[in-house]
């Protein structure tokens, strides 16, 4: 292998970030390297600096949202080409077990994932499998800092707003935790037509949620359910915990009104303790619960067509491009600074 590759690494969990020289991957035969051109410094890399994770090894590389330019191709990869424009999913499936047949990809029981299962994109180069399954093209209209927002955060959101929480125009949607994944839902909720309440602690995530479109905010900090039952005549048809707090899910399920709809979409490490789901409510109200993981990469033609079109602009959710000498201090101090921050240059 080459070396001299540089990378953000953790030695211990919780322990300093820096930069250092790492070798150069190789692509597995049904794989791809790819050189990094952005990649997002997202909570869940937080989550797996602090341990939260069980796939993650230390020493360690973070980073799952990105976008580059393939270096290296495997010898079994038939739709991909040195020097094309991709990006790729959080979630890398297998393409073989009976949920990929199924078009099921971010569920798939096999699946890999950069930054967490190997090491990730905070990286010049990083490895990526099952190449012909799981990489998408990026137009050359998208900025590779736009294309990287897709990995995780936008994708997520889209997924868990359009297919699973099948938001409507005219119904009202609770967003709790207005961090990236959280103002993407804002942004793609509010262009569903749906009328939303950004929920957040912080006066600034508020600022950006009611840039974002949301129609009203309300402090994280205050009754949360009965604001939102008093804003919305009863209770949102959709509420999401995008944050991924047992205080967000708990107030997620109650801000919802009859048959409402909770999405789960934050992660819930059970270090950092279990909800308490109140199941008397979700029988009375007949309320449904459920998880959203992600998004296959097939489904991403109809995102960007979007985004193509201007129905969705995930660029107006980057706040700053780093360099990925500043990552570190960026992913210590995640939540502390509103908006998306991806790594630029390596």
């Amino acid at each position: 292998m080459l070396t001299g590759v540089r990378a953000l690494m953790f030695e211990s969990f919780g322990g300093p970030l820096a930069v250092r020289d790492v070798p150069r991957p190789d692509p597995a035969s049904d794989g791809v390297v790819l050189q990094v051109a952005a990649s997002g410094i997202c909570r869940s890399d937080w989550h797996a600096w602090q341990g939260h994770d069980p796939d993650v090894v230390v020493p360690h590389v973070p980073g799952h949202e990105l976008a580059g330019t393939i270096a290296a191709v495997g010898t079994r990869v038939r739709r991909w080409a040195v020097g094309d424009r991709v990006t790729v999913p959080f979630v890398n499936a297998c393409g073989r077990c009976a949920q990929c047949a199924a078009g099921e990809h971010q569920v798939c029981p096999n699946q890999t994932q950069p930054g967490f299962t190997h090491w990730g994109s905070l990286a010049q180069y990083v490895a990526l499998e099952a190449a012909d399954v799981n990489l998408v093209a990026v137009p050359d209209g998208v900025a590779m800092s736009t294309a990287a927002t897709l990995g995780c955060r936008y994708a997520t959101a889209f997924r868990a707003v359009a297919h699973v929480g099948r938001v409507r125009p005219g119904e009202w949607v609770a967003v709790h935790g207005c961090g990236g994944v959280g103002l993407s839902a804002v942004q793609i909720a509010a262009a569903a037509g749906a009328r939303v309440i950004g929920v957040d602690v912080s006066p600034g995530a508020r600022a950006l949620a009611r840039d974002m479109g949301a129609e009203r905010t309300v402090d994280g900090a205050d009754d949360v359910p009965a604001a939102v039952a008093d804003l919305t005549g009863g209770g949102a048809h959709v509420s999401l915990d995008t944050l991924g707090a047992a205080v967000t899910c708990i107030n997620s399920v109650r801000s919802l009104r009859p048959r409402g709809r909770h999405v789960q979409v934050g992660l819930l490490p059970p270090a950092q303790g279990r909800p308490e789901i109140p199941m008397e409510r979700v029988i009375a109200l007949e309320l449904a619960l459920l998880g959203s993981h992600g998004m296959a990469a097939h489904a991403y033609p109809e995102l960007l067509g979007l985004i193509a079109t201007g129905r969705l602009r995930p660029q107006a959710l980057l706040t700053r491009e780093l360099g990925l000498d500043d990552a570190g201090a960026a992913l210590a101090e995640l939540g502390a600074r509103p908006g998306i921050a991806v790594v630029t240059s390596f």
